[in-house]
């Protein structure tokens, strides 16, 4: 299977390959030595059938030794433990969920005590952040200042309630990070082309962003909205109205 991106001129992410499995990483993170990070595939893993290989969720049917053996070959190929994994509930809101040691295994090993949350941020090392995606946008967030991290789960809910900036003010209000220090990432999600919402979304985020962004947000060809084009919305524009805070920005699709 060959990883394609959708627009070849734009920065992509590394593409790794180890003891079979395959993941993506920002080059940019991986100049950070005290950051371990990445976004898995579906290739290197055990499962079998429509959830072949790399499937890492306990809610498809899969048998659970085949999620766990999965999750202990991801880890271990990115270099951490699947005993530091700590997994959001992801209902596609803007709530952030501040992770402590104490969190380590919950949604693998153990059960959650939380739900509701889609985003996660912490400052102690070793706890390994872990969110999921079908087309949504993944959101990181690093302030090499305080050394916190934010992971995200952003879909066209939590990108009309700006799930990025929820998390930031959260890193803000705990860690004291300034937004000028962040550095951010946007992971892979679909991409525009794909992407087709009928008419109430869009006037969602009509009322949700100022009309100087629409041309940002939606589809547009020949330099026409058509009727059909309006319909498309490139969700992973959420830093539009605070990306300029921003020390680093990068983004794929």
């Amino acid at each position: 299977m060959k990883i394609r991106w959708h627009n070849e001129q734009q920065p992509k992410m590394k593409i790794n390959e180890k003891d079979g499995v395959t993941y993506l990483t920002w080059p940019e993170l991986e100049t950070l030595p005290w950051i371990c990070h990445g976004f898995s595939t579906r290739l290197g893993g055990v499962s079998q059938g429509c959830l072949s290989s790399m499937n890492l969720s306990f809610s498809r049917g899969d048998d659970k030794a085949n999620v766990l053996e999965n999750y202990r070959r991801i880890t271990k190929a990115m270099g951490c433990q699947m005993e530091d994994l700590v997994v959001s509930y992801q209902t596609h809101t803007t709530n952030v969920r501040i992770v402590t040691e104490e969190d380590r295994g919950k949604g693998i090993l153990y059960p959650r005590d939380y739900q509701d949350v889609d985003g996660l941020v912490t400052d102690e090392p070793g706890v390994v952040l872990t969110t999921f995606y079908a087309d949504c946008v993944p959101l990181y967030l690093i302030d090499p200042v305080h050394k916190a991290i934010g992971l995200s789960h952003s879909g066209w809910r939590g990108t009309k309630g700006r799930m990025g900036q929820a998390t930031i003010c959260k890193m803000t209000e705990v860690y004291g990070t300034n937004p000028q220090d962040l550095i951010a990432a946007v992971g892979p999600s679909i991409c525009q082309d794909c992407y087709e919402v009928s008419e109430d979304v869009i006037e969602e985020f009509k009322k949700a962003f100022d009309g100087k962004h629409w041309e940002s947000l939606f589809y547009k060809k020949d330099k026409q909205l058509s009727e059909v084009a309006e319909k498309r919305l490139r969700a992973i524009k959420e830093f539009t109205e605070f990306g300029s805070g921003f020390k680093r920005g990068i983004y794929t699709w």
